[in-house]
């Protein structure tokens, strides 16, 4: 199976950042949050959009 170098690091970040955490999902959240305040960048949330019904 053909693998890219580029998303195996993205896997293996992800991965050590997980293992940080102990695979905590709340706690991972919280210390992407605490970076994202800590990044100065804008970050844009979204209202989420309702979909019409479309059953038949």
């Amino acid at each position: 199976m053909w693998e890219d170098p580029v998303i195996e690091e993205v896997y293996q970040a992800r991965q050590s950042h997980s293992n940080q955490f102990n695979n905590d999902l709340q706690a991972i959240y919280q210390d992407l949050k605490a970076q994202e305040r800590k990044s100065k960048r804008k970050f844009v949330s979204y209202v989420p959009k309702l979909l019409k019904d479309v059953s038949l």
